[in-house]
This record gives structure tokens, sequence and C-alpha cells, in this order.
């Protein structure tokens, strides 16, 4: 029961955390470190993502199979689905170069995880405060020059804490994308980008996942599914507004908290 309340927790967190520049995956290890909370192979955080996924697809539903289905006559609506496949493509290659290497160092350093969030942090806010003119307001319309660039920034988020999300915001709006459209163009990389890591993992740990572990990845799914729903509608609106300067302390806040509890309790 008591895993069961921790797959719960976690994929709430996961749901809350995955679309804002702060680092799902950097919470879900700390927390996990702190609880006690252990998966097989590491998988756990990777593959209740897809819930988050999910709950993207359903928000943009409509948008997404008004584009699928316009690409065959549609020159714009072609240019964005190669857009989103060129800022993809980095992350196939340099993942599967270096899945080991994340897997079994990155994600077993909490320290480098509390770094890193406090590293992001303090370059979210100087971002956010004077990043250049914005030079393109439709995540739609992206040159693939800039999507393919944002793609290679998005590796930087192999390392836990960085923030998958965070690096491709941060990389657009230092390549001239407005504060609405980074975000939106990063929902629509995590697509891919969390689909394929899912189908990854999943192959590469197939014999090391049992039932017990399947559920409580489940009810991790599920979490992180309703919660992302909550966090997606509501996150565009508040970007446009306020940026992402909240953001950006609250990585610092949770990064330092961390680091003193690591030197405290270890």
């Amino acid at each position: 029961m008591t895993n069961a309340l921790e797959a719960l927790f976690l994929g709430i967190v996961e749901g809350l955390t995955e679309f804002i520049p702060v680092s799902s995956t950097g919470h879900l290890l700390l927390i996990g470190h702190f609880i006690g909370f252990e998966s097989a192979g590491n998988t756990f955080a990777v593959m209740i993502q897809l819930g988050a996924v999910l709950a993207i697809m359903t928000v943009y539903a409509a948008r997404l199979s008004h584009v699928v289905r316009a690409a065959p006559h549609d020159p714009a609506a072609r240019r964005f689905l190669i857009s989103v496949l060129v800022a993809f493509l980095p992350a196939v290659f340099i993942g599967v170069l270096a899945h080991d290497l994340i897997k079994t160092v990155l994600f077993e350093t909490p320290r480098l995880i509390a770094l890193m969030l406090i590293l992001g942090g303090v370059i979210l806010l100087f971002v956010d405060r004077f990043a250049p003119e914005p030079k393109h307001e439709d995540a739609m319309r992206l040159p693939l020059s800039v999507a393919l660039r944002i793609g290679f920034v998005q590796c930087v988020a192999m390392i836990p804490g960085v923030s998958r999300s965070g690096a491709t915001i941060v990389g657009a709006l230092l390549m001239g994308v407005g504060k609405r459209a980074a975000a939106e163009f990063s929902f629509f990389l995590s697509i891919p980008t969390m689909l394929g890591a899912f189908t990854y993992d999943l192959w590469r740990n197939r014999d090391v996942l049992d039932a017990g572990e399947a559920g409580m990845i489940a009810i991790g799914f599920a979490a992180a599914f309703v919660s992302g729903l909550c966090v997606v509608r509501w996150l565009l609106g508040y970007i446009s507004r306020h940026g992402y300067a909240v953001f950006g302390w609250w990585r610092i806040g949770v990064g330092c908290l961390a680091m003193t509890a690591l030197t405290l309790w270890g």
C-alpha cells in the first residue's frame, strides 16, 4: 500500500512539473531518493512521462488532428510536422548513445541534480529578463534551422535536473521565439521525445519489469495524466501574463533545499 501511495504522489508530481521548466525528472529522483522509492532499472521516472504526453495530446487533439489531415495538401502543416521531427532527431541519436551513462550514473547522483536545478534557475531568470526581442510568435511556423537548434539544446536535459521543457524554452527564447510560442513548441516537441524515451526504456528494461513494477507505473501514469491536464490548460495563460521568473526561483529554492538535506542526511 505504501508503494502505491508513493507512486500516486510521484505521478502527481510528474504531471505538475513536466511542462513547466523545473525538471520533473529531477524532482522525481530527489523525492524518490529521500523517501526510499526504488524502481527496477530506474524506469519509473521515464515511463510515467507517457501519462503527461497523453495529457498534451488530449489538450491539443483537435489542433494536431487538423495538422495531420491537412499535411498532404497544406505546405504549412507539412512544414510544422517536419520542424518537430527535425527538432526530435538530435535526442534520438544522443539519447541512444548516452542511455547507459544517463540511467546508471547521472540518475544516481542527487548532488548533480540539485546543482543543475540551481544553475538552471539562475539561467532561466536571466533569459526571462534579457532574452532578445521575439521574431517568431507562432510555434507552428518556426524556421527549420531554429527547430534544429532547439532540438540540440533539448539534449542538455538528458542531465537530470536540467529540465527538458526548461532547456527547449530557454533555447527558443534565445533564438527569438516569443514566450508563449516557446512553451507551445516545447509541448509539441515533448510528444515524440517522451514517446521515444518511453518505448526505448521499456524495451531496454523488458526483462526486469514485473507485475508489481508495472502496477506502480500504471498508478503513476494515471496520476501524471490527470495532473498534467490541469497544468497544460493553465500554463500558457500564466506565461503570457507573467513570464518564467517564478519557475527560476522555484528551481533555486528546491535545489538549495535538496543540497542542504543531502549535506545533513545524505
